[in-house]
């Protein structure tokens, strides 16, 4: 049972690697060399203290305010389409899509022919303005937190009100 859990961990993250190398591809079509829709025409807030706190002190674009809450309906879908919901599979969504975004942007920076793993340096990319050990702490924060979740997802025990906690919606077989 243990083996089967820790396969079902490495196929969800294998799978969520695999669609931030599908968006992070579709982003360099869309974006080329310039990254945070910096060359889109979309609105743009530059500066703001909420954008410190929330944003890590990168600009709000209209780009960003709609592809962000739509990634997090696109990580809800199985359970809107299976009609369950848990704190277990939430934790499971949350962790997955903070992780798609840290290999999605990652992988755009490496892949994009006008910056590649040389130029992923801070001096290059403006709109990370927190590094450190060599990365932007985004990266450091959500794959920690994004991790965690997925493997207290996986491996936390369910107690009696997280069981109690689950809804699953009536199912009419006849549709199926």
């Amino acid at each position: 049972m243990i083996v089967r859990r820790w396969l079902h961990v490495a196929f969800l993250l294998g799978w969520v690697a695999l669609l931030g190398l599908f968006f992070a591809m579709t982003e360099i079509q869309i974006e080329g060399g310039n990254g945070w829709a910096c060359a889109l025409p979309t609105w743009r807030i530059e500066q703001h203290w909420l954008l410190d706190i929330f944003w890590g002190g990168r600009p709000m674009t209209g780009y960003h305010a709609w592809v962000f809450p739509f990634m997090l309906l696109v990580f809800h879908l199985p359970l809107a389409i299976n009609g369950t919901l848990s704190w277990r599979l939430e934790a499971r969504c949350l962790g997955s899509l903070m992780l798609f975004w840290i290999i999605e942007d990652f992988l755009w920076f490496v892949l994009n022919p006008c910056y590649g793993l040389a130029k992923f340096a801070p001096q290059f990319i403006p709109w990370h303005k927190h590094w450190l050990l060599g990365v932007p702490t985004d990266y450091l924060l959500f794959s920690v937190a994004g991790f965690s979740l997925i493997m207290a997802s996986f491996f936390i025990k369910a107690t009696p009100a997280l069981v109690e906690s689950n809804v699953t919606y009536p199912h009419n077989s006849s549709l199926d």
